[in-house]
């Protein structure tokens, strides 16, 4: 069998762009006693996968010039020679974007197939709902009746926040940058405003707006203008969850903007910085209870799919121009078993 393999080329300046990726082909391996061989079945493209790209210090290595770019991938075992993994048996891990993978077991996760669609295991039960999961609920602390606005709202992450929300009994706003996610957030998910930042003419004006009580609660994905205007609305005691910044993940020189200091100073706000792995002693806790409200109906939840092991790299530029809906993936092939 011939094996595909997705490799940084190079280094992005600003905005990557498909000259970025190359796409090479060799056979594929056989495997040793204690490895399996792995179909990737599902492929994750995620915004954090933009700084990995950069050859800067941070909280995970860089992805290295000439070699596989890594991601969360659901995967098929087709052969086996690990005793705990047996053919058939389906698993989740940090994998690199190749069709074909010979790996030694470690880190992989098994996946109960019937329990939810394999796709969920990269979403709402994987990285981006336990994200959603400790930054709402272990930063922000939600209250009944609280005010609880979300930026990237429509997105993998912001999708689920805006949901348990709603579950603590809070009024929550969403700030996506299309109508139809407006509508989708709204009319599908139960959030109670969305903000359309792209149609929007004065931002800090549609903030104050959909939260005359003061924000309480303040889930930040994207960083940039739009957080400074809900800086604007904080309340006395809030609190902000920093999840992302996708605002400055492609800039070439420091951004500049308001100084959040004062006012975090003035009205005793905490604002805190997490990597979802801050949490890891606490996934299995976290996964069961997003399972559960999911089975019970309590959790909705969109994917934006794109097929064909080369539509990755275009599925991860879309993320940079918010074309997706909730999480996107690459469905690379069906089971064998």
């Amino acid at each position: 069998m011939k094996n595909k393999t997705i490799i940084l080329s190079s280094r992005p300046k600003g905005t990557p762009t498909q000259d970025n990726f190359e796409f090479t082909q060799t056979d594929v391996a056989t495997i040793e006693e204690g490895e399996v061989l792995l179909k990737a079945l599902y492929i994750s493209v995620d915004p954090y996968m933009r700084g990995r790209m950069s050859d800067v210090k941070s909280y995970v290595a860089p992805y290295e010039v000439g070699k596989p770019i890594m991601g969360g991938v659901v995967a098929e075992v087709l052969e086996s020679k690990n005793e705990k993994l047996q053919k058939g048996a389906v698993v989740v891990g940090n994998l690199p974007w190749q069709q074909y993978v010979v790996h030694n077991g470690k880190g992989l996760n098994p996946i109960d197939p019937d329990m939810a669609p394999l796709s969920y295991h990269l979403g709402i039960l994987g990285m981006p709902g336990l994200t959603a999961y400790f930054g709402l609920l272990h930063i922000g602390q939600p209250k009944e009746g609280e005010t609880v606005v979300v930026s990237g709202a429509a997105g993998a992450v912001g999708t689920v926040v805006g949901q348990i929300a709603k579950l603590k009994g809070c009024r929550v706003v969403g700030i996506a940058g299309s109508d139809d996610k407006i509508e989708y957030l709204v009319n599908e998910l139960g959030f109670d405003e969305g903000i359309n930042y792209k149609t929007t003419v004065n931002i800090n004006e549609a903030v104050a707006k959909a939260c005359p009580d003061g924000v309480d609660v303040y889930f930040d994905n994207v960083g940039g203008e739009i957080s400074d205007a809900v800086y604007h609305a904080l309340n006395k005691f809030s609190r902000i969850a920093i999840c992302g910044q996708i605002a400055f993940y492609n800039n070439t020189s420091p951004a500049t903007g308001l100084r959040v200091e004062p006012i975090l100073l003035k009205k005793s706000v905490l604002m805190k910085g997490f990597i979802v792995n801050d949490y890891t002693s606490e996934f299995g806790h976290a996964a069961k209870e997003l399972t559960t409200w999911l089975q019970e109906g309590k959790l909705q939840y969109q994917e934006s799919v794109k097929e064909g092991f080369e539509q990755i790299p275009e599925a991860f530029l879309g993320l940079f121009s918010g074309e997706n809906t909730g999480k996107q993936l690459v469905k690379v092939a069906e089971r064998e078993v």
